[in-house]
C-alpha cells in the first residue's frame, strides 16, 4: 500500500495482468474492443502516465516460417514511423513468439468507433459530416503518399476512431491491416469486409485505389446511417452486385446531391476512380461553403446545376427488363414535342457498367441535356430491382 498523507492509496500494482518486454506498457483484464482477430485491452504507460490501449492478435493462422515472420517484423516497424494528425498513433509493438501473438500499443480512444459514434448521436449536421470524411481523407493522403504507399485495406467505420471531445476522427486498425497482408501471402485468401471491398480485390489485382472505394463506403455510412449491401443476405450476393458495377441500395437514399456525386467518384472503376490527392479536391469538402446544401428528395433526378436551364430537359426514363434466358434489356423512353420514342439497349452483367451503357445511349440516341453519370443512376436503380 502507498501512503499519501493521512490518505491510503492502493497501488494497481496487483491490477496488471501482463507487461509488456520493456516494462513501460501494462495491461488491464478490462476489454475495450473485441473482433473476429483481435482483442483490445485497456492499458497503462508508465513512461508517459497515459491510458493507452493493449491490441493483442493471434498469429498461429498467420505465421508458417521464418520468413513470415521477419517480414512482419518488418512491416510492423513502418508503423511505428507513422505521424499524421488523422492517423492513430502507434506507440509500440512486439511479437510473443511463445505465445504467438502480435502485441501493439495504440491512442485510447473513450468514445469508440464511428459507427459506434453514429449510432449513438444520430442527428448530426452535414457540415459535421464533411468534416469527418475531409480528416479521413487527408489520413489517406498522407498513406498513399508514402514511398511505397502504405494501404489500409480494411476501412470502414468500424476501424475509424472518435475522439468525443474534439469530434475528431482517426484511421485505425492499421496494425491489423498488416496482419491481412500477411494473411493473404501465406494462406491465398482474400480477406477484407465485403460490404467495402473493391471489386478489383475479388481479382487479386489493386493498388491504394481499393481505400478510396472503401472510403465512399464509409462516407455513405456516415450519411444514411446504414451498412452498405445491407439488402443483400449473403456474401455471395453482395459479390454479385460490387462485380457488376452495382450500388448498394443506401446510395439511392442519400438526399444531398453533392454528396452523392462525390460517393459515386469514389466507387468508380478503378480505372476512373481518383487517386486521394485528387479527392480532396472535391467541393464537396470544402468547409469554407456554406452549411445548408440543396437537397433533391427524388435519387434519380438531375445530378448537376440546372438553374440557369432555360429550355425544359428531355423526358426521359429507363426500365430494365429481364427475359426468361436470363438476358437483359433497358427501354429508353424518350417524350419530346408531343411523341413518344421507346428504344431498346441490351445490358451485358458480365461485362458492361451503368456508366459504360449510358455514355452509349448519350452518343447513340444524340441526347444533349442528359450527362451520362444520370443515366447511369437510373440504370443502377434498375438493375438492383431486377
Amino acid at each position: 500500500k502507498i501512503m499519501c498523507g493521512n490518505q491510503g492509496i492502493e497501488s494497481t500494482d496487483e491490477e496488471y495482468v501482463e507487461t509488456d518486454p520493456t516494462g513501460r506498457y501494462s495491461r488491464f483484464e478490462e476489454i475495450l474492443g473485441k473482433g473476429s482477430m483481435k482483442v483490445v485491452y485497456k492499458a497503462f504507460d508508465h513512461a508517459l502516465g497515459l491510458e493507452v490501449a493493449w491490441n493483442k492478435v493471434t498469429l498461429v493462422d498467420f505465421i508458417r516460417s521464418p520468413e513470415d515472420l521477419q517480414r512482419l517484423r518488418s512491416e510492423v516497424h513502418l508503423l511505428s514511423t507513422l505521424n499524421h494528425r488523422s492517423i492513430m498513433r502507434f506507440f509500440s509493438s512486439w511479437i510473443d513468439s511463445e505465445n504467438r501473438t502480435f502485441n501493439f500499443i495504440t491512442e485510447m480512444f473513450t468514445s469508440g468507433t464511428l459507427r459506434q459514434y453514429r449510432a449513438k448521436y444520430k442527428r448530426v449536421n452535414i457540415r459535421a459530416i464533411k468534416r469527418w470524411a475531409r480528416e479521413i481523407l487527408e489520413g489517406l493522403v498522407y498513406l498513399h503518399g508514402l514511398d511505397p504507399p502504405v494501404i489500409h485495406r480494411d476501412l470502414k467505420c468500424d476501424n475509424i476512431f472518435v475522439n468525443g471531445h474534439l469530434g475528431q476522427v482517426k484511421i485505425g486498425d492499421l496494425g491489423l491491416a498488416v496482419i491481412l497482408r500477411q494473411t493473404s501471402r501465406t494462406a491465398h485468401t482474400i480477406l477484407g469486409t465485403p460490404e467495402f471491398m473493391a471489386p478489383e480485390v475479388y481479382a487479386e489485382n489493386y493498388d491504394e485505389l481499393v481505400d478510396i472505394y472503401s472510403y465512399g463506403m464509409c462516407v455513405l455510412e456516415m450519411i444514411v446511417h446504414e451498412y452498405p449491401y445491407s439488402e443483400c443476405a449473403t456474401s455471395a450476393q453482395i459479390y454479385q452486385n460490387v462485380t457488376r458495377g452495382m450500388k448498394p441500395r443506401a446510395f439511392y437514399k442519400v438526399d444531398d446531391l453533392e454528396a452523392r456525386r462525390f460517393i459515386g467518384k469514389c466507387l468508380e472503376r478503378a480505372s476512373t476512380r481518383l487517386p486521394a490527392k485528387e479527392l480532396i479536391m472535391d467541393p464537396f469538402l470544402d468547409l469554407d461553403r456554406r452549411d445548408s446544401i440543396p437537397t433533391n428528395r427524388n435519387p434519380l433526378s438531375n445530378e448537376f446545376d440546372s438553374k440557369n436551364r432555360d429550355d425544359p430537359r428531355t423526358d426521359m426514363t429507363v426500365t430494365g427488363k429481364m427475359n426468361s434466358d436470363g438476358t437483359i434489356f433497358l427501354k429508353v423512353q424518350i417524350a419530346d414535342k408531343g411523341s413518344v420514342n421507346n428504344v431498346f439497349f441490351p445490358f451485358d452483367v458480365e461485362s458492361d457498367t451503368p456508366l459504360d451503357v449510358a455514355t452509349e445511349m448519350v452518343k447513340e440516341l444524340g441526347i444533349t441535356d442528359w450527362k451520362p453519370p444520370e443515366i447511369a443512376a437510373m440504370i443502377d436503380a434498375e438493375m438492383s430491382a431486377l
